[in-house]
């Protein structure tokens, strides 16, 4: 069917920070001993702590409820920028949001992380005035996996969910856009690969794939 807009989640579908981010976590449990399958990192992609919580996963592993976060959250941060300096967007934004364009078709970006990160590297890349809107964390009471972030971008772009595709890489980012009465396009990346998404309309290798369909 044709769409009236098409909203992409940020994280791992316009810019690869997932990796970064799990590598830290992954650094984080090797020094206290323990392993960090993505099997059961993967669980709060797409979302927050509150669906599921490395933090509290290393302490049960530990049995230590004594970790410094706040310093821990600081030295991460450091290495997730370092790892990610000088990053780019994925293959198949420019192409993908081009032909969006050219077809006059609404874009959004939906994302359950803050508008600083998001707005930061949409801005840094270029991209934030391509987009006609950009809903985050706190632009509605939940975030993903509730379909609260997508009906909030659809209530922006003033069109109706169902004539609404979603471009997602996780689990929870896809199950907030089926509940929201969207279509979904499933693109995982090296991080969300793993993950069954059966629940998606359609599951693509990459975003240059998506482009053909439009």
């Amino acid at each position: 069917m044709a769409f009236d807009a098409v909203m992409f989640d940020f994280d791992g579908v316009l810019v690869d920070t997932e990796w970064a981010i799990y590598q830290s976590w992954h650094r984080l449990f090797r020094e206290h001993g323990h392993d960090l399958p993505l099997e059961i990192y993967t669980r709060c992609i797409g979302s927050d702590f509150a669906t599921w919580s490395p933090k509290t996963h290393l302490e049960d592993l530990t049995g230590r409820k004594g970790f410094d976060w706040h310093d821990l959250d600081a030295r991460r941060q450091i290495e997730i920028m370092d790892e990610l300096e000088g990053a780019g967007e994925m293959p198949g934004v420019a192409a993908f949001v081009g032909r969006l364009e050219l077809r006059g078709i609404q874009r959004a970006v939906v994302s359950s992380s803050s508008h600083r990160w998001v707005d930061g590297w949409l801005g840094k890349l270029g991209l934030a005035p391509r987009f006609q809107t950009t809903v985050c964390r706190g632009d509605a009471p939940r975030i993903k996996p509730a379909p609260d972030l997508y009906l909030e971008a659809a209530r922006r772009l003033d069109v109706e969910p169902a004539r609404c595709l979603v471009i997602e890489d996780s689990l929870n980012g896809t199950h907030s856009a089926k509940d929201a009465g969207m279509s979904v396009w499933a693109v995982p990346n090296r991080v969300t690969d793993c993950l069954d998404f059966t629940p998606a309309d359609r599951v693509f290798r990459s975003l240059e794939e998506c482009v053909a369909e439009f």
